[in-house]
């Protein structure tokens, strides 16, 4: 997807893959990472709710995000008054620990992010076409020092029932995607379609969400 696709469906508040309350993967399976405090990397973060779930955890967040209406409406929903600073290529939002970068993931380096001390992907990856996903993977490796730990939440389904975004991403495509810079470790996958009918209603038949834990080699 090309940024102008982003920026319309925020224009047009065609936002259905934003969820209204913390991601229960998240809540389940963060502990298990180890992480004490230090600063977490969100990809493509939108307006998610789950930053602020970080943030009371004790961890600094550092968001990444293309659109600036999304960008806005995070920082005003959540009741937080951001500083606002204008780099080159992007601006940053900041406020109580939590930093969005609102810009191109892809033009974004280590320099500009940051030292990361963990990373959070649950709709990031599925968002993007395949080239973007090799892409995508390619630049989040550079971004993350040796031994950086993090969550990754995919959907999977029969492609050819329904159009993405979301796309379908298999556990064999996070292992292609993955396997030369992270380890991974499978760690829940469970059957949603019933538990998400608009689902079946674009066509599906089968609709499966795995959660991985990957750590950066």
């Amino acid at each position: 997807m090309e940024p102008d696709f982003w920026h319309e469906r925020w224009a047009a508040e065609q936002i259905g893959f934003h969820q209204n309350e913390t991601n229960a993967y998240l809540e389940r399976y963060w502990q298990s990472l180890a992480l004490t405090g230090g600063r977490i990397l969100v990809p493509l973060c939108g307006k998610s709710l789950d930053m602020l779930w970080l943030q009371r955890q004790g961890h600094a967040v550092a968001g990444i995000e293309i659109s600036p209406l999304a960008v806005e409406a995070f920082f005003r929903e959540s009741g937080l008054r951001p500083v606002r600073t204008e780099r080159p290529g992007y601006n940053c939002w900041s406020a109580d620990g939590i930093e969005v970068y609102c810009g191109d993931f892809f033009a974004l380096d280590a320099a500009d992010i940051g030292q990361i001390d963990g990373f959070y992907d649950r709709a990031a990856l599925v968002a993007l076409t395949v080239p973007q996903r090799t892409a995508y993977v390619e630049h989040l490796a550079r971004l993350l020092p040796a031994q950086t730990r993090g969550l990754l939440v995919t959907l999977d389904y029969d492609q050819a029932e329904m159009d993405g975004p979301p796309f379908a991403v298999s556990p064999g495509e996070v292992d292609r995607l993955f396997a030369a810079d992270f380890s991974i470790e499978p760690i829940h996958e469970a059957s949603v379609l019933d538990a998400n009918p608009a689902f079946r209603e674009r066509g599906l038949g089968r609709l499966m969400e795995h959660v991985f834990r990957l750590v950066r080699t």
